[in-house]
């Protein structure tokens, strides 16, 4: 028997509902005014409208800070579903399209967005004029089940549910460091050697050495004296002369004014990762996206 539904109880529209929930999940109205790419004012308003339609107080300000009333955030549980329900909406009607147009967000870290990237876009561009490629280029991981980008090129291997995951590569790093650098401070014969120069540091500096430790690099934190969280900026100290770091090799040789260092070492190998959600893959634009980037990212095609 076909339940009939209560129209009139749903005297709300999906945007203040959008707006309500980017307000909580970023804390402020000008955070989410951000992410949802409107107005402070117009965000405040849409919570406002909801309030009103629904006869409740969804935040209460302390301070400076919006805090979730009782009644919001018991709201906020069934608001998250229709945010997933939206968003397979979404998938679902995105996975049908056969047009070879419109919108394709690909997030990669900030150094292979800059370097490796452009050369790739513009074989896809070639191949495919009408689309509209955007770059997320982000250092964390974003997630893909909320439409936060389409493609996602990652160093680990995806372990979210209803992925479509592809092994691209196995790519291939070295120590490098500016020749006016090494000039000034002599040429490390061995890892000792090594250990004893300058490092620029990317982002957590245990992490950092963690990482070189295992390969015989023994480093304290004081062997880093100078970094950054972005990746563009750390390897531009290193090509300015600040000292040595850890680097792609399909990176270094597309930057002038870097010399490999110890260039006998073991190279350092990781893997390169495409992934979608599997209802995306069908779509035929990001179809033809991935499987470009997947022939580009091969060893050794994008040099």
């Amino acid at each position: 028997m076909h339940k009939c539904m209560n129209w009139k109880a749903i005297n709300f529209d999906w945007n203040q509902v959008r707006s309500f929930l980017a307000t909580a999940e970023e804390g402020s109205f000008s955070a989410a005014a951000r992410v949802l790419e409107q107005t402070q004012p117009t965000v405040g308003r849409q919570v406002a409208a909801l309030e009103m339609a629904l006869g409740i107080t969804l935040f209460e300000r302390v301070g400076k800070s919006l805090n979730l009333t009782t009644a919001g955030a018991e709201l906020l549980l069934h608001v998250r579903e229709m945010a997933d329900v939206a968003n397979r909406i979404s998938l679902t009607a995105t996975s049908q399209s056969q047009a070879v147009e419109g919108q394709v967000r690909i997030t990669a870290s900030d150094v292979m967005s800059a370097y490796q990237l452009p050369p790739i876009l513009k074989k896809i561009r070639l191949a495919a004029p009408r689309l509209e490629i955007d770059i997320v280029a982000a250092n964390d991981i974003r997630d893909i089940q909320r439409r936060e980008a389409d493609i996602a090129i990652r160093h680990v291997r995806p372990t979210q549910p209803d992925l479509t995951a592809k092994l691209v590569a196995e790519a291939t790093a070295h120590f490098y460091a500016a020749p006016s650098y090494l000039d000034q401070v002599g040429r490390p014969k061995n890892e000792g050697e090594l250990a004893k120069l300058d490092f620029v540091g990317f982002g957590d500096i245990d992490t950092m050495i963690g990482f070189l430790d295992p390969a015989g690099i023994k480093v304290t934190r004081k062997s880093f004296r100078v970094g950054s969280q972005s990746g563009i900026v750390s390897w531009e100290l290193v090509r300015q002369g600040f000292g040595i770091s850890v680097m792609s090799d399909d990176v270094a040789a597309l930057t002038p004014g870097v010399e490999r260092v110890l260039p006998d070492h073991e190279p350092f190998k990781f893997p390169i990762w495409l992934a979608t959600h599997s209802e995306l893959h069908t779509a035929r634009r990001i179809r033809l996206v991935f499987d470009q980037l997947a022939d580009q990212l091969s060893a050794g095609t994008i040099r």
